[in-house]
C-alpha cells in the first residue's frame, strides 16, 4: 500500500532500491539507482497498539511504502498493579520484532521510535526497553506528553479547516489522551509549536476506562461514569481553552481508532478502509446516532462488526465517552477524522530537518 498523505490520496507504489546506510542523499539531483529516495520509519508504542510507519518523501508531504499495526494491550493490568505484565511484554516484543524485520527490508536509514503513556507510567518501563533493545536491537525512547501533544498535531494538522480560526485537536489513546488548541488560520508559515496556544494530557485512556467500568458490559449509567471522570480531568484546559469554541468556523479534529470507528461505521462500511475514513467530515447528529447505535449493542455485536473486531470491542465505548466529555466541553458543528497522527508527525519532522520536503505554494 502507498498513500501521499498530505493530500490524502492513494497510488500505486513503482518500485525503488534501497538507500545504503552510508549513501549520501542529495534532493536536489535527479533519482537514481546511485540516489534513490530516502526512506524513514516511525514507531509508535503505545499502551494499545504498536504501530510502524516507513515512507519517503513527495512534494510537501509524505507517500507510505510499509505499514504495520498491531493490538498488543502493553498496558494490560497497569492501572492496578503498576507494572507491564510478562504476557503483555511478551506480545509486545512478537510485534516489535515484525516491525524491526520491516525496517530492515525497506531500508530505513533514518528512524525515530517512541514509547509513550505505558512505558511512561509503569515502574519496570526502563526494565521492559533495556530489553526491547536487547532482544530486538530497536532503541525506543520515551515520549515525553508534551512531544505527544505536539507530534500529533504535526501529523493531523494539515487537515484543519484553513478558513477556521483555531480548532481543539484531540487523541484518544490507550492510557492517555492528548488535547491541543491549535491556531489555523493566518498561521500557516508557522512551526507547530509556535501555533499551539494550550494542550494538554489527561491521564485517561481506552484501556485505563475499559478496566476501570468494564468494557465489556457497557450500561448507560456506566457510560455515563466514563464521561464524568473524563469531563473531571478535562476541567482545567475547558477553562484554559475556552475561547477556542468561539473562533470562526471551529470544529474538533480527532484521530485515534475512536473515532476513525465511528467514521468506518458512519459510513457503512463492511471492513474498515482507511482511504474513505481519513479527512472525513462529520456533523454532531452523525456523531450522536453512531454513539446510540454502539450503545445499543453488545459486546459480540461490537466483535463481529468489521469495523471493531473482538480486540478493540470492549474500547470502542469508553474510547466514545471520552470524545463524548470532549465533545461536551467543546461543541463544534463539524468533526474532522484524521487516521494520521504521532508517526505522520515524526516523519514529516524527519523529512524537514533533512530539507527532502518542498514549500507549500498554497492551501
Amino acid at each position: 500500500m502507498d498513500a501521499v498523505l498530505a493530500s490524502g490520496t492513494f497510488a500505486a507504489e513503482v518500485a525503488e532500491p534501497c538507500l545504503p546506510a552510508h549513501a549520501a542523499f542529495d534532493p536536489a539531483a535527479p533519482r537514481s539507482p546511485d540516489n534513490p529516495w530516502p526512506r524513514y520509519a516511525a514507531l509508535d508504542l503505545g499502551t494499545n497498539n504498536c504501530r510502524l510507519l516507513i515512507a519517503r518523501p513527495d512534494g510537501a508531504g509524505l507517500r507510505v511504502v510499509d505499514a504495520f499495526s498491531r493490538i498488543v494491550r502493553l498496558g494490560e493490568g497497569l492501572s492496578q498493579s503498576g507494572l507491564l505484565a510478562e504476557a503483555a511484554m511478551r506480545r509486545t516484543l512478537e510485534a516489535l520484532a515484525v516491525c524491526r524485520q520491516k525496517i530492515d527490508e525497506r531500508g530505513a536509514t533514518r528512524t525515530r521510535l517512541v514509547a509513550t503513556e505505558a512505558c511512561r507510567a509503569a515502574a519496570n518501563g526502563d526494565e521492559f526497553l533495556d530489553r526491547v533493545e536487547h532482544e530486538t536491537g530497536l532503541r525506543l525512547e520515551v515520549l515525553g506528553r508534551d512531544g505527544e501533544a505536539e507530534l500529533a498535531a504535526a501529523g493531523c494538522s494539515a487537515l484543519a479547516d484553513p478558513r477556521a480560526g483555531s480548532v481543539i485537536l484531540f487523541d484518544i489513546g490507550g492510557g492517555s489522551t492528548e488535547l491541543v488548541w491549535l491556531e489555523v488560520r493566518g498561521s500557516e508559515k508557522k512551526s507547530i509549536r509556535a501555533r499551539i496556544k494550550a494542550w494538554t494530557s489527561l491521564p485517561v485512556g481506552v484501556v485505563t476506562l475499559a478496566e476501570r467500568f468494564d468494557g465489556h458490559s457497557v450500561t448507560p449509567a456506566s457510560y455515563q461514569a466514563m464521561v464524568q471522570a473524563t469531563e473531571d480531568a478535562l476541567a482545567p484546559f475547558k477553562r484554559e481553552a475556552a475561547r477556542a469554541a468561539r473562533d470562526h468556523n471551529f470544529h474538533l479534529l480527532g484521530t485515534s481508532g475512536t473515532v476513525t470507528t465511528i467514521g468506518g461505521i458512519a459510513l457503512g462500511l463492511d471492513r474498515y478502509d482507511r482511504r474513505r475514513v481519513d479527512g472525513l467530515w462529520m456533523t454532531q447528529d452523525d456523531i450522536t446516532r453512531v454513539i446510540t447505535l454502539l450503545m445499543g449493542m453488545d459486546f459480540d455485536s461490537r466483535a463481529t462488526n468489521g469495523c471493531i473486531g473482538r480486540e478493540r470491542a470492549d474500547l470502542v465505548l469508553p474510547g466514545c465517552a471520552i470524545f463524548e466529555a470532549i465533545r461536551r466541553a467543546f461543541p463544534a458543528q463539524r468533526l474532522r477524522i484524521g487516521d494520521r497522527g504521532l508517526r505522520e508527525g515524526m516523519l514529516i519532522e524527519m523529512m524537514r530537518e533533512d530539507g527532502v520536503l518542498r514549500e507549500k505554494k498554497g492551501r
